[in-house]
Order: C-alpha cells, then sequence, then structure tokens
C-alpha cells in the first residue's frame, strides 16, 4: 500500500489555495507534478556543474557528461531497452515522432502505406500527414468504435505488404483506452511493417519493456512522468536508427566534417545536434529515480483504485455522459454533462480550486466520431485522494444546478 499523504509531502505545489479553496489537480494527462528532489535538482545541477557536455576536459564538463550519461542509462533500464545509444534525447514525445516521420518521409516510396489509429493525439498524426505529402505514401487510420476501442479485425483489412510503419499510442490521452500494442505489434511484424508506439501517456503508469514488446520505436515525455518540460526520449532498435537519415544538422552529431561531406557521429550522437537541455535531461534520470522508489506496480494499482471509484462517484451526477468506456483503460475519465459546454463547466469548477482539462485534447478526430465539440476530462496520478474526487463530484453537482 501507498502512503498517499506521505507522498503529498512530496509535491510543495499541491499544498495551497487556488480562489481561496484548496488546489484538487486532475489535470495529470496535460502534465503532472514535480516533487521536491526534482525540483532540487534542477538548481543543484546549475549550482554545481553547470558545463558543456561531451566536448571539454575539464573537470565540469566531465561531471556534467558523466550526470547526463547516466540518465540516458536510467532511461535505458525503465524501458529495458538492450543498449542506452537506442536511447535518443529529445524534446519530447513530439519531436521524438517527428524525428522518424521524418526519416521515414525519406525512405517511403509513393504508394507505400503508413498506419495510425483514430485515437491518435495530433502529434502522432501531422507528422504523418507531412511524411505521405513528402513521400507519396498513403495514410490508413484504424477505426474505433463507441466504446473507445480500436476494431482489431479492421486492422487486420488494412496490412498489407505495402504497410511500412504503424505508429499507435500505447494510451489515449482523451480516453484512456490502453491498447492491444502487443497484438498489434506482432500483426505488423507478419508484414515486416515497423512499429512505433507513442508512449507519452503510458510510462508514467505502466511498466514498459521494449525487448519484451519487440516495437521498433517507443517513446515519451519527462513532464508526465513527474520530471521536468522540454525533455523526452526515443528509443529505436539499433538498426532501425542506424537505417534512418540524421534528423538536424550541426555540432556534436557530425564524427568529420569538410566542405565536401560530413560524416555522421555513431549513435546516440547521430541524432543530438547542438548543445542539449542538460539540465533537464540530467533530472529526467532524478524523476525515474523517484517513480522506481514508489514503483511503478504500486502505482498502477493505486491509480486503478482511483479510476474505479471515480467512475462510480461520478456515474451518481444527473446527465453525465462518459465517453471512453473501454474495458482496459487507465486513470482517466472523459465526460460531458447534459448540453452544457464543456469549458462553462470546467471554469466554475476551477473557481472552486479544482483542475480538470476541457476541450478536444488534441484529438480532434476522437471528438468528431462522437459528434461533439470537447469533453471535461479528470486525469488522476498516485498523489491524488479519493477524498479530492468527492470535491470533484461536488463541485460538479454545483456547476451542473448553475448552468441547467
Amino acid at each position: 500500500m501507498l502512503d498517499i499523504q506521505k507522498i503529498r509531502e512530496d509535491f510543495p505545489i499541491l499544498h495551497q489555495n487556488i480562489n481561496e479553496k484548496p488546489l484538487v489537480y486532475f489535470d495529470n494527462a496535460a502534465t503532472s507534478q514535480k516533487p521536491t528532489i526534482v525540483i532540487d535538482a534542477i538548481a543543484e545541477y546549475y549550482n554545481t556543474i553547470n558545463s558543456n557536455i561531451h566536448r571539454g576536459v575539464h573537470t565540469l564538463s566531465q561531471k556534467a557528461t558523466d550526470a547526463y550519461e547516466l540518465s540516458r542509462q536510467k532511461i535505458q533500464h525503465f524501458i529495458n531497452a538492450k543498449h542506452s545509444h537506442e536511447v535518443i534525447f529529445t524534446r519530447g514525445t513530439t519531436e521524438s515522432i517527428n524525428l522518424v516521420a521524418a526519416g521515414f518521409s525519406q525512405l517511403l516510396k509513393k504508394d507505400d502505406e503508413i498506419i495510425i489509429s483514430y485515437l491518435e493525439h495530433h502529434s502522432n498524426i501531422v507528422p504523418w500527414q507531412m511524411a505521405c505529402e513528402k513521400s507519396g505514401a498513403v495514410l490508413k487510420v484504424i477505426p474505433m468504435n463507441e466504446k473507445g476501442e480500436l476494431l482489431m479485425d479492421e486492422f487486420d483489412n488494412l496490412l498489407s505488404e505495402k504497410t511500412k510503419i504503424v505508429a499507435v499510442n500505447h494510451i489515449s490521452n482523451s480516453l484512456g483506452t490502453i491498447n492491444p500494442i502487443s497484438a498489434i505489434i506482432q500483426k505488423a511484424k507478419v508484414v515486416g511493417a515497423a512499429v512505433l508506439i507513442d508512449g507519452a501517456q503510458a510510462t508514467p503508469h505502466l511498466k514498459v519493456d521494449v525487448q519484451l514488446l519487440d516495437c521498433d520505436f517507443y517513446c515519451a515525455s519527462a513532464h508526465k512522468m513527474y520530471g521536468p518540460t522540454g525533455i523526452g526520449f526515443l528509443y529505436g532498435k539499433e538498426e532501425w536508427l542506424e537505417k534512418l537519415p540524421a534528423y538536424q544538422g550541426g555540432g556534436e552529431m557530425i564524427a568529420s566534417v569538410t566542405f565536401e561531406k560530413t560524416a555522421y557521429a555513431d549513435l546516440p550522437h547521430k541524432f543530438e545536434a547542438g548543445t542539449p537541455n542538460i539540465a533537464d535531461g540530467i533530472v529526467f534520470g532524478t524523476a525515474i529515480d523517484y517513480l522506481n522508489s514508489i514503483g511503478i506496480q504500486k502505482i498502477a494499482a493505486y491509480e486503478h483504485e482511483l479510476l474505479l471509484y471515480g467512475t462510480e462517484k461520478l456515474a451518481q451526477i444527473e446527465g453525465i455522459k462518459f465517453y471512453g468506456t473501454a474495458k482496459n483503460k487507465t486513470s482517466v475519465i472523459s465526460f460531458n454533462i447534459g448540453n452544457i459546454h464543456p469549458y462553462d463547466i470546467g471554469s466554475i469548477v476551477d473557481k472552486l480550486g479544482i483542475a480538470v482539462r476541457t476541450g478536444h485534447h488534441c484529438t480532434q478526430p476522437i471528438m468528431d466520431f462522437y459528434k461533439i465539440s470537447g469533453t471535461i476530462r479528470a486525469s488522476f496520478a498516485f498523489y491524488n485522494t479519493k477524498e479530492e474526487i468527492d470535491l470533484l463530484v461536488e463541485a460538479l453537482q454545483k456547476a451542473r444546478l448553475m448552468l441547467s
């Protein structure tokens, strides 16, 4: 069992009032809050070892380099990658997907096919549309049902020898659906397609093992994992990272440069041009240490409790309609109440100190499927409590009465 009150002491931002009410933070799918150990680690870096990395022989540079590469190794072990050089630091999931999509746009031929799903965040739609525009490839989409689950029979029908890459999310950010990615990966392998998994919503909640999954690419963002913003990772199998062309040119990603020709550096530096986000890269490792200290399986079990409790309590609100009722889902609840606009409800509960997300959550195709403009989304983390869910229900009841 987790000691939730003790855990909450690790997060200073939670101990404040918003609009004269205690903060209830249910916007964790957008970004998680940061524990003191992460916040302090950022200051520690700048106070003690701030220096550019990989290039200096002086002591500070060597210390910073060691800390940065240690963080890469922590990510490697967290996702069970085979090699640390298969972990590329990026600005986050969006840049990771763009890196792969840009590379494939140079490898794809006219009429090759890319498969994504109806459940994707815009970050896993737009880069592939751009790749299709550049290469002449065709974009195919796995449809979904009313519960927010992918239609796997339809996926079978989409797969062919023309399929070159399948890119799907592990967990839907707007519905909480946990997709059957093991089955997706296995089916894609039969036709020889590569597979990219957007793990932005999965890494804070589930144990991820990229070798067991046998995916070719996996990506995530630190800021959803109780770490800093502006840093994330792309995992890629060594053979695929060797095949992909360099994403950006500049310093650090080269072995040698002449005016006639440039030779690229070995992995992972081939994809890490310029001075990186050193401080946040190092502190990403601190956030992973913190997650490991709590225990990802304990986190998953407790958050499932919150999901069940929250669903049961919210269901008591008159006129509520849930979106995303998949059998297998994580601690995200999307809903609307009657014909009330989600923004109006979000604004009122904010006055009562409660932070929820409203809108299309960068998943407009999902909203179009349901023929709605958006939803109210409450997303839970392991520092949330059942008492906070009760406060949300109470606030929503007040909002419904005011707006009906």
